[in-house]
């Protein structure tokens, strides 16, 4: 699963699938990485509502973590799921691990 989180014109934050088949913007062209860094959230790791610091993909790669919005929705990231973190505004989201394990990721943030 490859998807978007981003702010609409609401001010809540969106999902967005994104479909390598379809061209989305994301496999289309080149994007410049300002950094990346391996992160993890300890089981049981719960964070409240923030926005993404900045634009920033997110790929899993053990355990799960689970990303909530303002409408009720979440979509939980498995190993191979990659969101591109593009709320920098309004309500933002809500962060927790899922299970009984860390959730290990990798961070790619874009300038």
């Amino acid at each position: 699963m490859i998807f978007r989180i981003h702010t609409g014109d609401d001010g809540q934050s969106h999902f967005e699938d994104l479909d390598i088949e379809k061209g989305a913007h994301a496999f289309s062209e080149v994007q410049a990485a300002k950094s990346c860094v391996f992160q993890f959230h300890e089981a049981g790791y719960i964070q409240g509502w923030h926005l993404a610091p900045r634009r920033q993909y997110l790929v899993t790669l053990s355990g799960r973590g689970e990303i909530s919005i303002g409408d009720g929705t979440s979509r939980v990231l498995s190993p191979g799921d990659v969101m591109l973190a593009d709320d920098l505004s309004g309500q933002g989201h809500r962060t927790r691990t899922e299970g009984g394990e860390s959730w290990v990721f990798l961070s790619i943030q874009l300038q």
